[in-house]
């Protein structure tokens, strides 16, 4: 019997999508490099289905249907080159290798071209929907050569994530490792929304008093409102455990040190070197590594004093106050998002369409919200919007609601509970509506201790000045700089 897909690692998502992929009608062949991996999915999960494990890469690639098919779920990393050296000397012209872990999309890059130029296809997926996703439908982000994407779409179709319209959360992403990349920037975005909602807790826990109980409320009321979402709805279910043991709230025993994959800090990191201004991203990535420091931090609440947290004013108008700044912060959150995108689409030659990201993002993914599919009718009004904040939707959803943003934000800071993302949030929203911003200055400074030159508002030109002689007024016209 041909095989039609082979599945290489048996973790959770391995054998989770193993599941999925035959369930939906297809033929499936397993290996594990931990056999004892392979035997007890094989005795468990698998016993009885059209999914057979095998104990070699040779008798995998032996059992499939030509061109063969193989979806590898290893960590990202050096276990990835190790996979592929592994396979690749059974594979022949052709063939197409899946990544679907959570590689770096450089990486990605370099796999498909070492890969292509020997004619084996690869394929770098973003997969995302955690374990549950992985068995019932993940929101998948294929990107690599087009005729692979065409061999694979039919399964990848079939096992995806399906929107409430019925569209499968599935698109052809683009070359080389544009899928990695939206995964990567889907992560950046995942990274924001947890902070901000976090900080909206920390603001209604510390600041207002609420408790576990109140906010389960809280969150479940807002999670049928602007706010639906499946962050939104987990944080509401997140409040309603108790220990059994102390019978609190399980949250409120947590350690708040949060940990980070590394995908959040390389959203942030590539932002920078394309030119891409994602304040409440980075803000998120920051806070992760400022939880990190809790001995310092248990160490400086001893010796730094600041406001108590504590508001006293109108309970009701900070909850409302609230709600309407995590919806506004989240937009700037995912326009951020969304402006990476397409930056590095120019800068990579991607050709993303951001329309269809929206799109597969509906279900299936972590960060899937109601608020995804108005950004997806913004980008079928206009698909060259530069940035959602000028979709007049978008435009007027946020300016409706600043006074409430400006005046939670404004209350945090009053009584000394950090809102980085949400500030970093309001932040960028008043750079982006401002015509003019400091940087004139920070330009003279640059041209007075380094002769970077500077323009002018009145003229053309690139200019230098001479900031010492003559109060600074000899100006020289200067060559154009590169």
């Amino acid at each position: 019997m041909d095989f039609e897909i082979g599945v290489v690692g048996l973790g959770v998502m391995g054998h989770n999508l193993a599941l999925n992929i035959e369930r939906n009608g297809y033929l499936v062949v397993c290996y594990d490099l931990d056999k004892e991996k392979t035997k007890a999915f094989m005795e468990g999960p698998a016993a009885g289905k059209n999914i057979i494990g095998v104990e070699s890469p040779s008798a995998l690639i032996d059992s499939l249907v030509k061109p063969r098919t193989i979806l590898m779920m290893v960590p990202a990393g050096d276990p990835v080159d190790s996979a592929i050296k592994t396979l690749k000397p059974h594979l022949e012209p052709g063939d197409i290798l899946i990544d679907g872990g959570n590689s770096y999309f450089q990486d990605t890059e370099r796999r498909n071209k070492e890969l292509e130029a020997e004619d084996i296809n690869f394929i770098g997926s973003g997969v995302s929907g955690g374990e549950e996703g992985a068995l019932w439908g993940p929101s998948l982000m294929p990107g690599g050569q087009r005729v692979a994407w065409d061999s694979i779409g039919p399964i990848f179709r079939a096992i995806a994530a399906k929107a409430e319209d019925g569209t499968p959360c599935v698109e052809y992403m683009g070359p080389r490792g544009a899928g990695h990349y939206v995964k990567m920037v889907h992560n950046g975005i995942e990274y924001g929304d947890m902070q901000l909602i976090a900080e909206i807790y920390d603001v209604l826990h510390r600041g207002l008093g609420l408790s576990a109980e109140d906010l389960h409320t809280i969150f479940t009321e807002w999670n049928d409102g602007e706010l639906k979402s499946y962050l939104i709805e987990i944080t509401a279910d997140i409040f309603s455990k108790t220990d059994r043991e102390t019978e609190r709230p399980l949250v409120d025993l947590i350690l708040d040190e949060a940990k980070q994959k590394g995908t959040g800090k390389w959203t942030s990191q590539n932002a920078l070197d394309v030119g891409a201004p994602i304040p409440t991203i980075n803000a998120a990535v920051e806070s992760r590594i400022l939880s990190s420091l809790k001995t310092q931090r248990v160490l400086a609440s001893r010796v730094l004093h600041g406001p108590t947290p504590q508001y006293n004013g109108d309970r009701r108008r900070l909850i409302d106050s609230a709600r309407q700044a995590l919806y506004t912060s989240k937009i700037i959150s995912y326009a951020q998002g969304f402006g990476l995108l397409k930056t590095a689409s120019e800068e990579y030659g991607y050709d993303f369409r951001l329309h269809d990201i929206a799109k597969i993002w509906r279900a299936g993914c972590i960060i899937r919200a109601s608020l995804l599919g108005d950004i997806m009718t913004a980008y079928e009004r206009d698909p060259s919007l530069v940035n959602l904040l000028l979709d007049d939707a978008f435009r007027s959803a946020v300016e409706s609601r600043q006074s409430a943003w400006r005046f939670l934000v404004q209350t945090a800071v009053d009584i000394g509970i950090p809102v980085l993302a949400l500030s970093a949030s309001l932040a960028y929203f008043d750079a982006y509506r401002s015509e003019r911003l400091p940087a004139n200055l920070t330009q003279a400074q640059r041209d007075y201790f380094g002769a970077h030159t500077y323009q002018r508002v009145d003229c053309e030109g690139t200019f230098h000045t001479n900031w010492t002689v003559n109060k600074g007024d000899v100006t020289a016209k200067s060559h154009e700089v590169s």
